[in-house]
């Protein structure tokens, strides 16, 4: 039945052989818009371009699996805005180009939204949650939805970032046998590998940063409460949003834009000067390995040579933050879904947590062949947003980390703190599931609801590695200028190529 569902959707909007001659690999936001301007391009051939390459990649060579399915209407929306175009009316620079949408955020489409279960493939609710009525208004193509680590990673402590259901596992562009991360895994190998010049991913701790860093990409985890959570599947109100991923931090920061519903111009101010004389905090992780390090190393030489006056921070002590912030997901878990899934229509069945859990037992060949529940369990026994034990959670997890983060910086007399985003990406495991030990600069920002953006700073063997500028909350603006300095200085990125296995060298064959 998934496979069907899936070839549906590609068939019904099978596309004429003309679009091919559209090129959109390595395409920025900025350029498509420019193509159309001049026009060498309309949305619906960029439309039509994007979902031929789709149709060759994601299902079929290189087998990404990054999107769950493509939006039956996104032709006739392209054609709508090119009408507008041609009448002179523009809404502004997302105008006609094509955007995916990670698959646990509601769209007014014909299309469900799953969180990858096989419990909502019928969750097909006819709203656009306020991002996406936002970018729509804004003159987005709705192309389709990506994959994603089912449930947003938080069914069980064994979990295969990347892995759903209905998706299946989403593969690295870089290196095909690696983790695409999560749970934002799809849109960022469907943005590394050009199905779209940007994607909307959703990050609780680690959810667009990750996969932003592991497949060469810009992401920001913006401030909480800056862009609307609603309609979209939760794990928790403290800590969930959606944020923007692309390929160039200009690019990154029009997409913010338009999913902030008018907000701040974030593109305007964007200069290369941006970091001359300014202090940047510098925290290095105690798990850096020696390639990491060296690229962090070279990376700060490079924000040394934009201007910025680096000064090293140590991290404070913060015991026992990482076991409160499981308190508070798990408590927020469970009241968070129980009142989203009272809101779905009547074709979803599993109407609360317990019924989630009773679902993946009754269907557990096929939701739970490689790892099991146990957070679902945990969560189930939780005793809701009154429990002290709760609140005493929040409470600390939030001061440790907004106190980390803001003692830092005014350690430094800095606006912005780097450190490294993520190491490389780890073999994709179905028998021992995610194998990682290596830094992570997700953990504070999240719990503190600040902005956290990621920016390429090169190849590790092969494999993507990013830099994290984290600011105080409401800092976008100082993270993107930020990061658009360094970005400009360092080109960094680099294009994947679609490898069996990491680039590591010579040396595998012995002599």
């Amino acid at each position: 039945m998934r496979r069907m569902f899936l070839g549906f959707l590609l068939a019904a909007t099978a596309v004429p052989a003309a679009a091919r001659n559209v090129k959109v690999e390595e395409v920025s936001l900025e350029q498509v818009q420019a193509l159309m301007t001049a026009g060498k391009a309309t949305s619906a051939e960029l439309t039509r371009a994007y979902l031929d390459r789709i149709a060759a990649m994601d299902r079929k060579g290189p087998t990404l699996r990054s999107v769950i399915t493509v939006n039956p209407d996104a032709i006739a929306q392209a054609k709508a805005l090119d009408v507008e175009r041609s009448a002179g009316r523009m809404r502004g620079p997302l105008h006609g180009v094509p955007v995916l949408i990670k698959d646990n955020i509601e769209t007014a489409d014909r299309m469900a939204t799953t969180a990858g279960s096989l419990a909502l493939k019928d969750n097909v609710t006819g709203r656009d949650a306020p991002v996406v009525a936002a970018l729509r208004a804004a003159g987005a193509v709705i192309l389709g939805k990506t994959n994603l680590s089912e449930w947003a990673n938080i069914r069980s402590t064994h979990a295969m970032s990347g892995w759903s259901a209905i998706g299946g596992l989403v593969r690295n562009p870089y290196a095909l046998d690696r983790t695409a991360c999560g749970s934002s895994s799809g849109s960022g190998a469907a943005v590394a590998a050009s199905f779209a010049a940007a994607a909307v991913g959703t990050e609780t701790d680690g959810s667009v940063v990750c996969p932003s860093s592991i497949n060469g990409l810009v992401g920001l985890k913006p401030t909480i409460g800056l862009i609307s959570g609603e309609h979209v599947v939760p794990i928790s109100h403290s800590q969930d949003t959606p944020g923007p991923m692309a390929r160039s931090v200009r690019d990154a920061a029009i997409l913010l834009q338009g999913m902030a519903a008018g907000g701040p111009d974030y593109a305007a101010g964007l200069s290369v000067s941006a970091l001359s004389g300014v202090r940047v905090a510098v925290l290095r992780p105690a798990s850096l390995s020696a390639e990491v390090a060296a690229r962090y190393d070279a990376a700060l030489e490079v924000l040394r040579s934009a201007g910025a006056v680096l000064v090293e921070v140590k991290a404070p002590k913060l015991d026992g933050i990482g076991d409160a912030e499981f308190t508070v997901l798990k408590t927020e878990l469970k009241a968070d879904l129980d009142a989203y899934l009272a809101t779905t229509p009547p074709s979803v069945t599993a109407r609360t947590l317990d019924q989630l859990i009773a679902f993946n037992r009754a269907h557990a060949a096929e939701e739970m062949p490689f790892f099991q529940q146990e957070i679902f369990e945990e969560a189930a026994k939780t005793r809701g947003l009154d429990d002290p034990a709760y609140k005493a959670a929040r409470a600390r997890s939030f001061k440790l980390a907004s106190e980390a983060i803001d003692g830092m910086l005014r350690s430094a007399g800095a606006k912005v703190l780097v450190e490294p985003t993520y190491a490389g990406a780890w073999l994709s495991d179905p028998v021992y599931g995610d194998q990682y030990n290596g830094p992570s600069s997700s953990e504070l920002p999240a719990i503190a609801g600040y902005p956290n953006l990621t920016v390429p700073m090169g190849l590790v063997k092969g494999l993507p590695v990013g830099l994290s500028f984290i600011a105080t909350r409401n800092g976008e603006a100082s993270v993107l200028g930020a990061g658009y300095a360094y970005e400009q200085r360092a080109q960094a990125r680099v294009a994947p190529r679609y490898l069996p296995q990491a680039d590591v060298g010579k040396g595998l064959d012995g002599r």
